[in-house]
């Protein structure tokens, strides 16, 4: 059903301040795709969502994707704290459209200095569920990597409001993982609806958001652990299990994943 996205963009006791560059915030050099009617999700123009990263943890000497996230300054990327373990050593790969494609132009990979999992994120309510990744420096943005914006404190956004979530995560339920870049459309769905019992009742608060609810289109048949994309961003954050029918995402703000 829906997917529910929070409304704050920290609680803990970070404060992080987003410096513009020359580019602007969410301004990508190629345009996405808006294509209001689509059925599920589709390929998305390379490099037309530009903050997008691939989360990667290391596992004998590889490199796997694990979740996506959304580059929030040029060295802080804003993901799901249910992407983080304490036992994972992570990297932070930008500028990606094929995750196969280890040179691809305009990608680039960096390490990792700091985690910041959410002090009061917790799994079985499904709050909080955002983490702030700070890179071992600073990337410099590009017409492939590009900061994304982050929308005023407490913002409302409509019913229908367009939604976009981004990410490699599974084309459909138990499928694949994607290898291409995906987009699907999921407009906002009011607290009203969203709070019924056949969606996510008591779940949801009022300090959040929803969005999708058409029962075809899903971020976990899309991409878990992915971001929202259009002013308002969010986090999905429901674990993979339990996001068939129901997907959740974790707001916190910023223009797109």
């Amino acid at each position: 059903m829906a997917g529910v996205l929070s409304a704050h963009l920290a609680g803990g006791s970070l404060v992080v301040t987003v410096l513009i560059s020359a580019y602007g915030c969410g301004q990508a050099a190629l345009a996405p795709l808006h294509h209001p009617r689509v059925v599920g999700g589709e390929d998305a123009v390379p490099h037309s969502w530009p903050w997008q990263i691939s989360l990667q943890y290391s596992n004998r000497g590889e490199w796997y994707h694990t979740c996506g996230g959304t580059l929030i300054a040029t060295n802080w990327v804003l993901t799901a704290a249910h992407c983080i373990s304490s036992t994972m050593t992570y990297r932070v790969v930008l500028g990606k459209q094929v995750l196969s494609d280890e040179d691809e132009p305009g990608s680039v990979a960096v390490g990792v200095e700091r985690i910041i999992v959410h002090e009061n994120w917790d799994s079985q309510l499904i709050i909080n569920d955002i983490a702030l990744i700070k890179l071992a420096e600073k990337v410099q943005e590009s017409d492939t990597i590009q900061v994304a914006c982050l929308p005023p404190a407490g913002q409302i956004l409509r019913r229908n409001y367009p939604c976009y979530v981004t990410g490699w995560g599974r084309l459909w339920t138990n499928g694949p993982l994607a290898d291409v870049l995906q987009q699907a459309l999921l407009p906002v769905v009011d607290y009203e609806t969203c709070s019924q019992w056949n969606w996510w009742g008591s779940y949801v608060r009022s300090s959040m958001m929803c969005a999708g609810g058409d029962g075809v289109i899903s971020s976990c048949n899309v991409s878990v652990g992915q971001g929202v994309a259009k002013v308002g961003a969010g986090l999905v954050s429901v674990p993979e299990e339990q996001g068939l029918e129901h997907e959740a995402v974790d707001p916190m703000g910023s223009t797109g994943r």
